[in-house]
């Protein structure tokens, strides 16, 4: 049985404007040893998998620094301090990130991005009936551009590695498994 290890200390070893980096010493239950763990504070993220009502999906490319690469993603980012409900971020991004909004947003899933070294999560929510409202309105790091994807392509799109993004790979997991669920739900 694997169990918690119990924590020493914690220091905060750096501040960054989207994340904080600290160390924390900890002990294994197991062997009694000290080791130390860095671990990235970072606010919780949201995802929107935002679908028109002739059931294409809102888009973005987007230069990714990490990858040096231009991704295609659904909108998303951190939900900011003040917001107490994941949702309204979710509904906040679609809109900045796509001048799109929707009638409805409903939360399909959620995942650790990487509970390694992250202390974050990233809930999924699907926004159904999105329809362009306003022109996006990008803050000064962004630099996006809006497609509009026919849901039936998605697959093929996550199979040739055209989206690799995890968390967009992960909310079109949590998107299947919604209909999957769903479907059952209307069978009994």
């Amino acid at each position: 049985m694997v169990e918690d290890w119990e924590k020493l200390n914690s220091e905060e070893v750096a501040n960054y404007r989207i994340f904080k980096m600290r160390r924390d010493r900890r002990r294994s239950p197991r062997t009694g040893a000290e080791h130390s763990f860095f671990v990235l504070e970072s606010p919780d993220w949201v995802n929107v998998v935002a679908l028109t009502p002739d059931e294409q999906v809102v888009m973005i490319h987007q230069f990714r620094h990490g990858t040096a690469e231009i991704t295609l993603e659904i909108p998303g980012g951190m939900v900011d301090p003040h917001e107490h409900d994941p949702a309204k971020a979710a509904r906040r991004e679609l809109l900045e990130e796509t001048g799109y909004v929707a009638e409805e947003v409903i939360h399909i899933g959620t995942v650790h991005p990487n509970p390694a070294f992250l202390n974050n999560r990233c809930d999924t929510y699907l926004a159904l009936n999105a329809r362009w409202q306003q022109t996006p309105q990008f803050d000064g790091a962004e630099d996006i551009a809006v497609a509009l994807i026919p849901i039936e392509k998605i697959a093929r799109l996550i199979g040739n590695g055209r989206i690799t993004h995890a968390l967009v790979v992960a909310a079109f997991y949590h998107y299947e498994n919604y209909l999957r669920l769903k479907l059952d739900m209307d069978k009994h």
